[in-house]
C-alpha cells in the first residue's frame, strides 16, 4: 500500500511510539487522526503538522469514543486506510508481593486497555473499511497494526497482567488476518522490546544503562523512530500479513 494520500488512525499518538508513528506517516504525505486521552496535545499537534493531523480525545475501551474517532478519520480527507494501535498501559504488580495478592481490578484494567481496547479499534476500523469497499484500482482495502510487547513471550516477574494482555494481542493477530483477508485487509502486530518511551526515559540513567546492556545488539534502547519505520514498512509491504514481528535487538528478557 502506498502511504501517500491515505488517512490513518493512530491511537496513543500523543507521545512515545504513537507520536513517532504520526510523524513518520505525515512525512510520507499521509493524513493522521490522533486518538488519545490527553486533551492538551491537540493545539501542539495542529501547530506542528497543520491540516495533516487532527486530534480526537478518545478512550480505546469506549465503543462510543472509538466509533466517533473512526468517523472523523473516514471524513478527514484522503482515503481512509487503517489504524495503528499504540495506546496501552504497563502496570507492574506481583501475584503475591509485599502488599499482598495481585489486585483483580488492576489485572482487569490492563486487559481492558491493552487487549480489549486493541480489539475495539480493530473491529470498528475493519467495519468501516468493509462498508466502504475497494475501488477497482485497489489491491488492498486497508492495514491494521497492533502493538504487543516482548513481554508476551518473556514476561518477567511482576508483569503477569501486562504479559497476559499483550499475549492476547499476539494471539488475536492471525485469526483476525485470516478472517479479514477476503476483504483485502491485512493485520500485523509489532512486539517492541525496551524502547525509549517517556516512561522509561523517566527512570534513573543507571537503570536505563543497565537495561540497555541486556540487549545483544545494538546494545541500547530502541528508538521510537525505529518502531515507526517498521510500521511504515508493514503498511507498504503487501506480503506482510498475520505476523508478529519482534523489534528488540535479539533481547530475551530474564525472569527479573
Amino acid at each position: 500500500m502506498n502511504i501517500s494520500g491515505k488517512t490513518f488512525l493512530v491511537t496513543g499518538g500523543a507521545s512515545g511510539l504513537g507520536a513517532a508513528t504520526v510523524e513518520a506517516l505525515v512525512n510520507r504525505e499521509a493524513k493522521v487522526v490522533v486518538a488519545d486521552l490527553n486533551p492538551d496535545v491537540g493545539s501542539a499537534l495542529n501547530e506542528r503538522y497543520g491540516r495533516a493531523v487532527k486530534f480526537v480525545q478518545a478512550n480505546v475501551t469506549s465503543e462510543a469514543d472509538v466509533l466517533a474517532a473512526v468517523d472523523v478519520a473516514c471524513d478527514f480527507g484522503g482515503t481512509f486506510a487503517g489504524a495503528v494501535n499504540c495506546a496501552g498501559i504497563a502496570p507492574a504488580e506481583r501475584i503475591n508481593g509485599r502488599n499482598g495478592m495481585h489486585r483483580l481490578e488492576s489485572f482487569r484494567t490492563a486487559v481492558e486497555v491493552n487487549l480489549v481496547g486493541t480489539f475495539n479499534v480493530l473491529r470498528v476500523v475493519a467495519d468501516r473499511l468493509i462498508a466502504r469497499g475497494r475501488c477497482a484500482c485497489e489491491e488492498e482495502l486497508g492495514v491494521l497494526i497492533s502493538t504487543a510487547s516482548v513481554s508476551a513471550y518473556d514476561g518477567q516477574i511482576g508483569q503477569a497482567a501486562y504479559a497476559a494482555s499483550k499475549g492476547g494481542v499476539v494471539a488475536l493477530t492471525l485469526p483476525a488476518a485470516r478472517e479479514l483477508a477476503k476483504h483485502g485487509i491485512r493485520v500485523m502486530t509489532i512486539a517492541p522490546g525496551i524502547m525509549e518511551t517517556p516512561m522509561l526515559l523517566g527512570m534513573p540513567e543507571e537503570v536505563q544503562a543497565s537495561l540497555a546492556a541486556t540487549v545483544p545488539f545494538p546494545a541500547r534502547l530502541g528508538k521510537p523512530h525505529e518502531y515507526a519505520a517498521l510500521v511504515c514498512h508493514a503498511i507498504e509491504n503487501a506480503y506482510l500479513n498475520g505476523e508478529v514481528i519482534r523489534l528488540d535487538g535479539a533481547l530475551r528478557m530474564a525472569a527479573r
